[in-house]
């Protein structure tokens, strides 16, 4: 009997020195390594662990220096100016023992999420290429150019730290890392000329709600009793990846978000209409950073076969842009695929997201950045004339066969209709329908975009009605 309460005294004692010595020694947040990019000109968050009451001093090469200490758990954050883009510098963290990070930019640092599409590597899928990947792969060296993949994981709980490294953009790295991600960084760090920090964390086949948390679900009326098996943590349990793989990138300093999900909500386009701008504004005030870009790719059109319509996931999409203070919306009704849901032509992706930042964000004259977007029509007799914003010298079909419109009268039948451009005007008719008074363009699941602006930019998809059918 003694024994056995000697051996048990002996295990607790164990375990209370391995946990002592796991929080004896000073660490740093998961997305703090050598390699990393820190955002330029800003009060950077930089936070860890380490004994309780502990001081944790951090100086850096390029002239900065904080003071903090650890609280009752062991946790600590403090905040370091950085100065313009550059580099290498380093960052010595001093606690209950030293760490020295090497190698480490100034720069723009932008996070990439969503669904497949996002996750999408260079290197491609099964049977499902990348256009012109090699290239970009054989290309891909570049020192100013930093990458950090978040680990997929789920959660049922807020965590404070992933799986993940920063390296380098090479051949080998690049290969594996999203396709969108890595050439919209590759564009910013060509065009900008400073060091760019790309974090991606995307898991193919999710939905909105699981990248929102929990409270802003429920202010948005989210069923969470509509969830089957809802003890079972999946990755699209509602807010299972904000909580494995949102949370523990917060705070650290972002300058914007590119997205590219919504193909997993197709079949609830009005209460995406809610949840997504709901997610975008919670990610805004988790990073506390005032409202920064966030910059979104409209699914691309793919033949769902039999299932609902996801041109109205679409227009949900639309009304995010247009509600939603500082976003931006690349179009994508040209390059879909009708029998895959992971398009080839990813750069064509970057290039229109990367549109929006450079004009929006960094302050680029000039540069086109949307495609036409519905602005109002005028009847006349039997035709509408439709007019777009972002199209300033008109509209264009470069050279194709001018598709997919439809027209209705009163009775809401949609009729196919002819579309004619003169002089950069948009006119839409049909012999069917005597007194037209509405217009929908592309309002399927699968077409092939023939409307641009005369920058090359694809029309949305869009109805100049809001009827439910």
């Amino acid at each position: 009997m003694k024994n056995s309460r000697n051996i048990l005294v002996f295990t607790l004692l164990k375990f209370i020195l391995i946990g002592s010595i796991a929080h004896a020694q000073t660490k740093l947040a998961s997305l703090f390594g050598n390699q990393m990019v820190l955002q330029q000109n800003a009060e950077v968050l930089i936070w860890g662990t380490d004994k309780p009451n502990t001081k944790i001093n951090l100086k850096t090469s390029w002239g900065e220096k904080a003071n903090t200490k650890t609280d009752s758990n062991g946790d600590w954050k403090t905040a370091i100016k950085t100065i313009k883009a550059g580099g290498p510098y380093s960052i010595t963290i001093k606690g209950s023992n030293n760490i020295e990070l090497q190698d480490v930019l100034l720069g723009e640092v932008w996070l990439c999420s969503g669904q497949s599409n996002m996750e999408m590597p260079l290197s491609g899928f099964p049977g499902q290429p990348v256009y012109g990947a090699n290239e970009l792969i054989m290309n891909s060296t570049n020192n100013q150019l930093r990458l950090f993949h978040v680990k997929r994981t789920a959660s049922d709980k807020p965590l404070t730290s992933c799986e993940g490294l920063w390296k380098n953009s090479t051949p080998e790295n690049t290969a594996k890392f999203s396709a969108v991600a890595y050439t919209y960084g590759k564009i910013l760090q060509e065009i900008l000329k400073v060091p760019v920090g790309i974090i991606c964390s995307s898991v193919g086949g999710t939905r909105v709600e699981a990248w929102t948390n929990n409270k802003t679900l429920a202010a948005n009326g989210f069923d969470f009793h509509s969830i089957k098996n809802s003890s079972e943590i999946t990755v699209n349990s509602p807010s299972a990846l904000f909580n494995a793989m949102i949370s523990p990138l917060i705070p650290y300093t972002i300058k914007g978000i590119i997205w590219y999900q919504g193909e997993s909500n197709r079949h609830n386009a009005e209460q995406y209409r809610r949840l997504f701008p709901a997610m975008i504004n919670n990610w805004r005030q988790e990073w506390n950073l005032g409202d920064f870009p966030f910059y979104f790719t409209q699914i691309a059109p793919f033949d769902y076969k039999p299932d609902f319509n996801s041109a109205f996931l679409r227009e949900a999409q639309l009304h995010t842009l247009q509600n939603t203070i500082n976003t931006g919306m690349a179009v994508t009704m040209d390059i879909g695929e009708k029998d895959c849901i992971h398009p080839a032509k990813k750069t064509e992706v970057a290039q229109r997201l990367a549109y929006w930042a450079l004009a929006k964000t960094y302050g680029y004259n000039g540069i086109q950045y949307s495609g036409p977007l519905y602005k109002s029509m005028k009847i006349t007799g039997n035709k509408i004339d439709i007019d777009f914003d972002f199209a300033p010298n008109g509209v264009s079909s470069f050279g194709k066969e001018l598709d997919h419109f439809e027209i209705a009268g009163e009775n809401r039948v949609f009729k196919p209709a002819k579309a004619i451009i003169q002089r950069g005007q948009l006119t839409v008719y049909s012999d069917l329908v005597d007194k037209p008074v509405a217009v929908r363009y592309g309002w399927k699941n699968f077409v092939e975009g023939s409307l641009f602006n005369i920058y090359g930019l694809p029309a949305s998809s869009f109805r100049t009605d809001d009827w439910t059918e």
